[in-house]
């Protein structure tokens, strides 16, 4: 019996994943500079994904890789970064209750970024979840007067 839908099980654990790295990530910020703790960061990924590429045998020469290939992966690569450096200073002065949820926005712009740039069409009951998302993000930053 084929496992049910693995892109679900992937995303849910990505899920979970990145509640544990808001928390820890919030803990760890404390008392060193938000710029840092994300270099520190990205030193551990690399030191776990580089091995784990290798043992595996999945490594080959990313500049034989096509140009376009390459030139959107370094732009993912910037764009991640930028998105852990902003993510790292907001977390260092916001509650990351907040910021988490925030942060997450970029699913409602993914969807949004998808329907312009590559050509999806999201059926009007998901765009009804992105809305709904929305909504609870406005909930959740919009202060009390």
């Amino acid at each position: 019996m084929p496992m049910p839908e693995h892109w679900l099980i992937w995303a849910l654990l990505s899920a979970v994943f990145a509640a544990l790295t808001a928390v820890l990530a919030k803990l760890g910020v404390k008392d060193v500079d938000a710029d840092l703790a994300m270099a520190l960061r990205t030193v551990v990924i690399c030191a776990l994904v580089l091995p784990l590429v290798w043992i595996t045998g999945k490594w080959s020469n990313p500049l034989q890789l096509p140009a376009r290939t390459l030139g959107y992966l370094v732009l993912s690569a910037v764009a991640t970064g930028a998105s852990w450096l902003c993510y790292f200073r907001a977390l260092q002065v916001g509650e990351a209750f907040r910021v988490a949820p925030v942060d997450k926005l970029s699913v409602v712009l993914v969807a949004v970024f998808a329907f312009f740039i590559l050509g999806e069409r999201p059926a009007p009951k998901d765009w009804l979840g992105i809305t709904l998302m929305t909504a609870g993000l406005l909930l959740l930053v919009i202060k009390k007067t």
